[in-house]
């Protein structure tokens, strides 16, 4: 750890100088040889750093919604190499490369502090030894020795042996339990904060090389921070804790305020959006405004986190309109693509029971006209009466008409009217 640390020594100066300014406030307040100064400075350091990291975490914001704007292309990209692994690696790395984006977005802010993390490091260990680097002299060094957070030397380590914890004047015991006890907060607040994105701020209906890359983290980070928490610093693992629980807090707003299409959070804040609108009857805020005018552009491309919305605000007598406003009316039947064409009224769905009495009344009454059409037409004229002769009759003399005894029914047949030929039909 002290050679990698060794390569950021040219960055020290910058970091020590910082320290110094913020424990020479901390120090008018709380005495300049406590802990609480010393440990408030290295907070502040944190701070700071995070602070001038934020157009990278606004430029990491950006890339991930990149990626989430490219879940469609991804997802169709899987279903047509599902059983061809190494095509479908070969295809996403092309759309990543076609559209610009950064699959390892999420580690930048990570990899931007990593100078300045290991800058501190290397300037307490030069505290822990007594030895001067950078702005700081040998009665700051001393100082700093002196400090303890929580009865522990703010350049003490776990592994550190019983006569080097001595030398710092403190315990075994108390250096070991502060420094696991920050150890563990600092494993758990890390996992909290990757488990909170992939369960709330993820879409899950898509399974993507991203996804898996954020569970990855998700467990290979805190166990490194456990594994390698033993052999650093107190003020170390005071710095880490700290841009941990910030990284955690501005995690947390990001969902709540700007959460990922088709996510958990997305389907919460729009219910939250839902409740205000039917309280107040409006959009009140333009970011909130903006929400509505994207989800009513969007059309049938919606998710189903939208679409739920859009509905629900048909249902409280609303109208979403393209400019991200809402409009109330008692009679709104707003059509899914925006709210603004009414929807036509279809008919009521018949039971299978209705159905069929429908049929058996519409059946009596055909046979009732037939009945009545035949009655009619067995008056007409005499060539259109004429039926055909039983089967088993005699053959008709050639030239001759047939008797009109012939055309009665014989003995053991139906009897009643017959129905009529067809006039152009023949005999």
């Amino acid at each position: 750890m002290d050679t990698i640390a060794s390569l950021f020594s040219f960055i020290t100066t910058p970091v020590s100088w910082i320290i110094v300014q913020f424990h020479s406030l901390y120090g008018a307040v709380f005495g300049p040889d406590t802990g609480w100064a010393w440990g408030l400075s290295i907070v502040s350091l944190v701070v700071l750093i995070r602070i001038c990291l934020i157009p990278l975490f606004v430029k990491q914001i950006k890339s991930m919604r990149n990626m989430q704007a490219l879940q469609p292309k991804m997802k169709a990209i899987q279903e047509r190499y599902k059983n061809d692994r190494q095509r479908q690696s070969e295809e996403m790395m092309k759309l990543y490369k076609d559209t610009g984006t950064n699959p390892l977005s999420s580690c930048l802010p990570i990899l931007a502090q990593s100078p300045f993390f290991f800058a501190l490091y290397h300037v307490l260990s030069n505290i822990a030894n007594g030895k001067t680097i950078g702005v700081l002299n040998q009665t700051l060094v001393d100082s700093a020795r002196q400090a303890e957070i929580f009865g522990a030397p703010i350049a003490a380590k776990f592994m550190d042996s019983a006569e080097k914890v001595e030398s710092l004047h403190a315990s075994v015991t108390d250096v070991r339990v502060v420094t696991a006890i920050m150890i563990i907060l600092m494993s758990a607040s890390q996992f909290y904060t990757q488990r909170q994105l992939m369960q709330k701020n993820v879409d899950l209906t898509v399974k993507t090389p991203y996804m898996q890359q954020q569970k990855m983290l998700m467990y290979i980070f805190p166990v490194i921070f456990a594994v390698t928490g033993i052999n650093f610093p107190v003020g170390v693992l005071v710095y880490w804790l700290t841009t941990n629980v910030w990284t955690m807090g501005q995690q947390m707003y990001v969902i709540n305020q700007n959460p990922t299409p088709g996510s958990k959070a997305q389907d919460n804040y729009l219910q939250r959006l839902l409740k205000g609108i039917t309280t107040h009857a409006e959009v009140r805020g333009r970011r909130k405004r903006s929400v509505v005018q994207a989800i009513v552009a969007k059309g049938s491309d919606r998710n189903e986190n939208e679409r739920r919305f859009i509905a629900a605000l048909s249902k409280e007598g609303f109208a979403a309109q393209a400019d991200g406003t809402v409009v109330k009316s008692d009679t709104v039947t707003a059509e899914a693509d925006g709210g603004a064409a009414a929807r036509r009224q279809q008919p009521k769905r018949q039971t299978k029971a209705q159905r069929q009495a429908a049929a058996t009344q519409a059946g009596g009454a055909q046979q009732d006209s037939t009945s009545s059409a035949s009655t009619t037409s067995s008056d007409s004229k005499t060539s259109l009466e004429k039926q055909d002769e039983p089967q088993d009759a005699k053959p008709k003399p050639v030239g001759k008409t047939a008797p009109a005894s012939a055309r009665q029914a014989k003995s053991g047949q139906r009897k009643g009217q017959q129905r009529p030929k067809h006039p152009s039909s023949k005999k």
